[in-house]
């Protein structure tokens, strides 16, 4: 192993002073570096759990292949350490330790004595054992509540900080196009504005606490063919721009996100990892992104080993470098002697290395990174789960509990007997996605604890009163016919029952929801219709919750059940929100950020469509929604009235868009106030109506508030004939209300002038302000 020149034989060298500009010190730095050091701060290395001083033995990577050791890597420096804390179930005390002296070896096995970037996972939480479990994105999507997931994200970051991490892969930015796929459970919803907004949120949040955030996955990948992973994503430049990549600008525009991770599927024959078009004409060069693109894991590998577009190792780094990813991820296959082999040969040019090379540099400099390994006498153990951020998971989970349908059995009576049923009634599990710790890594330990507190619905509702008794069904794939005769003749016996279904996250068919767990259709996991059924058939009112990673069709359960409620993997906090809900002492407030099926045959059409995509006389099938896109009940009634709306702006000009919406009912009660824009004439196909801006308010009983909307021409904008974004001219229809299919106020005004090209600059959002009366 080389050992790091002594700072005192180096201190004239410019790069070390830490007053020079970090372009300056990058520059210095790059000029003293051979090609294979440049390269090292390129790779990442995973490293199988040891404790401080044990031999540390690299994780295999996907090919079977042996991977390097961290002897092999380190001597020409190292870019990323992969997933210390989160491979493994390790204390927060060990893992910080662990962390240290990973970096120790790395700086002292390179000549400049740099240390690499920590990365992590944290879509649900920092994903490490003992970490607070928040809601899931879906959850997030529910909540319409931009200000509550920054303030989220700006928690997890400051766990992330305080264990040694500098960066985490996260946010999705992926907007659902077919739920049948797997990773739904890992995105915001189904529409590229509230996605833009909540992915955005998040990621300031994470970037405010000085992680650098992560936006994924560029671009395309949750568009896959028939919701399967990692297939082709059929869709047309128009729908990329439109749809896909709008959240992705906002996030760039908006959060100062220092880093972007590419997708693992390919675009009309092009795998993202190998399109220089896409990674740096559009993200850098229109897009104006400056930070670090990152491999997916073995997205590299794949152009090799899955998309067939590259030969060998050197072929698929080369690829890479030239469409402009800049690390590999999680560990060294490609960047390190098949890369410099090619740049050696001219097969790939010096600058390209150089380019990357300067990049992750840049991002080091940011992090400090360039001034050595943290001090180890300054380190503590660190808190992951401290009160605070339990309080605020559950302030989450609560948000994103949404009410689909509600007889009025609920709140639940005080005193009524119930009788909860079903495979999720009793599972700790149910509230947790695959991205958790315990989904993600703790199955593989079951003779551990799940490392923090995850009450179940059984015992959240015997902690809020409940007289309870419950008949838990098994896995959720299996129910047998024992399990449905137990849970039939409990909800005969009792005054109500609550019914719990859903899903159990797992990764690559471990499970019925995550990574590799794509569903083949709607329908219910396993035999819980059959469940649903029985216990339906009983007469018994009973209050069906569903806790998934996705909307399951409710054909047969719908119209039956006295009440429908819907949690997305709502996390730690999950059980104790949802019962909070059953008995009143919640108000639900959720919103649904994924239309919900009636039919599980064939994929769901988002709400986001053309007329023809919709019901017409020319097709037998209807694609409408059972539950449509915003859609959700609370324990009060809100009246809507007084639409006002400007008649004529400018192509370039802003108009406001106003409502008054009051509270009828007799109990306070939160509404998500939604703006919805139309184009009647355009020069393509649009979809019949898109949400444009949304305020969440909360109103005593009789109170009313104006909500105005200002709508700048921008936001009209789409993909024109010739495949660039314009506003046209015309008539722009305006609709507002409480969900995407019921819109009580609608109106219109005139957009006036040229067609108009809108600059890097246009406006992509919709402020909104509320007038209390």
């Amino acid at each position: 192993m080389t050992e790091a020149v002594p700072a005192a034989r180096a201190a004239d060298e410019p790069w070390r002073d830490r007053g020079l500009p970090a372009a300056a010190r990058v520059a210095d730095l790059l000029a003293r570096m051979t090609p294979e050091e440049k390269a090292g701060q390129l790779a990442g290395f995973w490293a199988m759990p040891a404790a401080p001083g044990e031999p540390v033995a690299p994780m295999e990577d996907d090919s079977h292949e042996t991977a390097p050791s961290l002897e092999e890597v380190v001597g020409q420096g190292l870019g990323q350490l992969t997933r210390v804390f989160g491979t493994a179930p390790v204390p927060a005390g060990e893992g910080a330790a662990r962390l240290r002296e990973l970096q120790r070896r790395v700086a002292a096995g390179n000549r400049f004595g740099i240390p690499a970037i920590a990365h992590e996972e944290c879509l649900n939480g920092f994903m490490a054992w003992g970490a607070t479990i928040f809601p899931s994105p879906p959850a997030w999507g529910a909540t319409f509540d931009a200000a509550l997931v920054e303030e989220m994200a700006a928690a997890i970051g400051s766990g992330m900080r305080a264990a040694g991490v500098h960066q985490g892969l996260a946010p999705v930015l992926d907007v659902v196009r077919d739920p049948r796929w797997g990773r739904t459970e890992e995105c915001v919803g189904e529409d590229p504005y509230l996605v833009g907004v909540l992915g955005t949120a998040y990621a300031r949040g994470l970037e405010r606490s000085g992680v650098v955030a992560t936006l994924k996955h560029f671009a395309g990948y949750s568009a896959s063919r028939g919701g399967r992973n990692m297939a082709p994503a059929p869709i047309g430049p128009r729908e990329l721009a439109d749809i896909v990549l709008e959240p992705f600008v906002m996030a760039l525009r908006g959060s100062g996100a220092r880093s972007v991770m590419h997708s693992y599927t390919d675009v009309d024959g092009m795998p993202a990892a190998a399109d220089e078009r896409l990674l740096t004409g559009l993200l850098r060069g229109e897009l104006g992104f400056t930070g670090v693109v990152v491999a997916d894991y073995f997205g590299i590998s794949f152009l090799e080993t899955r998309h067939h577009v590259a030969g060998s190792r050197g072929e698929a780094a080369a690829a890479a470098l030239r469409a402009g990813v800049d690390m590999e991820l999680p560990t060294v296959r490609c960047y390190g002697a098949p890369l410099i082999e090619e740049v050696r040969r001219g097969a790939v040019p010096a600058e390209l290395l150089d380019r990357a090379a300067e990049r992750v540099l840049t991002l080091k400099a940011g992090l400090g990174l360039l001034d050595g390994p943290p001090d180890p006498a300054a380190a503590t153990a660190p808190d992951l789960d401290p009160p605070a951020h339990r309080t605020l998971a559950r302030r989450v989970a609560e948000e994103s509990v949404v009410l689909l349908a509600n007889d009025g059995v609920l709140p639940l009576a005080p005193g009524a007997r119930v009788a909860l049923v079903g495979p999720l009634a009793d599972d700790p599990y149910a509230m947790l996605g695959a991205y958790t710790f315990p989904g993600h890594v703790g199955r593989a330990h079951p003779e551990l604890p799940l490392g923090v507190d995850v009450p179940t619905l059984a015992e959240a509702l015997r902690d809020e009163g409940a007289d309870l008794r419950v008949a838990a069904g098994g896995d959720v794939l299996v129910p047998d016919d024992a399990d449905i005769a137990a849970a039939a003749e409990a909800a005969r016996d009792a005054d109500v029952c609550v019914l719990a279904l859903g899903d159990r996250a797992g990764m690559f068919g471990r499970g019925t929801s995550g990574e590799g767990s794509d569903a083949p259709t709607l329908a219910l996991p396993g035999r819980q219709a059959d469940l649903a059924a029985a216990v339906l058939d009983t007469g018994t009112p009973t209050v069906v919750v569903l806790l998934t990673g996705r909307p399951y069709a409710l054909e047969g359960v719908a119209g039956r059940a006295a009440a429908i409620v819907q949690a997305f993997f709502p996390g730690q906090e999950g059980g104790p929100a949802v019962a909070g809900v059953l008995t009143g002492r919640v108000e639900p407030s959720g919103r649904l950020p994924l239309s919900v099926p009636l039919g599980a045959s064939g994929p769901s059409v988002p709400y986001l469509r053309s007329a023809m995509d919709g019901a017409h006389d020319w097709s037998t099938v209807d694609p409408a929604p059972l539950y449509p896109f915003g859609h959700g009940l609370t324990w009060t009634r809100f009246e809507y009235a007084d639409l006002r709306a400007d008649e004529r702006a400018g192509t370039d000009g802003t108009v406001t868009v106003s409502a008054v919406v009051r509270n009828a009912g007799d109990r306070a009660g939160t509404e998500v106030v939604q703006l919805y824009l139309s184009d009647p004439v355009a020069s393509v196909v649009r979809p019949t109506h898109w949400l444009a801006g949304f305020a969440r308010i909360r109103l005593e009983p009789g109170e009313a508030a104006r909500v105005a909307f200002e709508v700048h021409a921008d936001r009209t904008s789409f993909t024109g004939p010739d495949l660039r974004r314009i506003v046209e001219p015309g008539v722009v229809e305006v609709a507002v209300g409480p969900s995407s299919a019921d819109l009580p106020l609608r109106g219109s005004f005139t957009l006036d002038g040229p067609v108009r090209e809108p600059g890097q600059d246009r406006v992509l959002t919709v402020p909104v302000r509320v007038v209390r009366l």
